[in-house]
């Protein structure tokens, strides 16, 4: 008895999209190493509660630290900002692209990059470059 051989006439596009693999490790992470060592444990010799109880404590750990974190650079940004916008109006020393003390009046503030910049003269002044700020206007 003779068997067809099956023949392949299309293509298969039912293919799942690649996903990038992760960079960092997260909650999503930690819980699918934990699920995946769960699965496949031995069955005469499980997984001891401790040891199980342990983990689940240091997934909370980790996603209070994160959150804690999240919070902090939000409130470092916030600051930052804040403390932009109350300079505005004074006077300010900074040094420029050719390493010259320039002094003048900051007129606004600009909050698009990661920084705040102030506005002096005509110049976008990163922050981080002030030197020195005199408390009276210009």
């Amino acid at each position: 008895m003779s068997i067809d051989p099956v023949s392949a006439s299309g293509t298969y596009t039912g293919t799942a999209p690649a996903t990038p693999p992760k960079q960092k490790l997260d909650s999503e992470v930690f819980m699918t190493l934990l699920v995946a060592q769960l699965r496949n444990q031995d069955p005469s010799s499980p997984m001891d509660t401790n040891q199980m109880m342990s983990q689940q404590t240091q997934l909370a750990s980790l996603e209070q630290l994160t959150g804690l974190n999240k919070n902090a650079q939000e409130q470092f940004g916030l600051t930052m900002r804040m403390a932009a916008m109350g300079i505005v109006g004074r006077e300010v020393s900074y040094t420029d692209a050719d390493g010259a003390i320039v002094t003048g009046s900051a007129t606004g503030a600009s909050f698009a990059g990661a920084v705040p910049s102030l506005t002096v003269g005509s110049a976008a002044v990163s922050l981080d470059r002030i030197l020195s700020i005199n408390p009276s206007g210009a």
